[in-house]
């Protein structure tokens, strides 16, 4: 446990932060995985959605600093990559 005002303030902190990004990164696996298997599901239109959809989760994951903006960049890459391959 820590024993300075300062150290018990920053955990408590921390743990505020903790809950909050994993929130944003379960909710950006989700909108991602919805996508894949819309993708994979052959529906164009429900495809395109979903793809829009999960790329502004990970857009809004990479602002709140989540995750790194190329690692978003790559994961957004992946996805297209992935709907290309079967709609283009």
């Amino acid at each position: 446990m820590p024993n300075t005002r300062s150290a018990i303030k920053r955990m408590r902190q921390n743990e505020k932060r903790r809950l909050r990004n994993r929130a944003v990164r379960s909710r950006m696996r989700t909108f991602t995985k919805k996508a894949k298997l819309a993708i994979e599901s052959g529906d164009r239109e429900l495809a395109e959605e979903s793809v829009r959809q999960a790329i502004s989760e990970i857009d809004r994951a990479a602002k709140k600093g989540v995750i790194h903006r190329n690692n978003a960049a790559r994961r957004k890459s992946r996805l297209m990559k992935r709907f290309n391959a079967l709609f283009q």
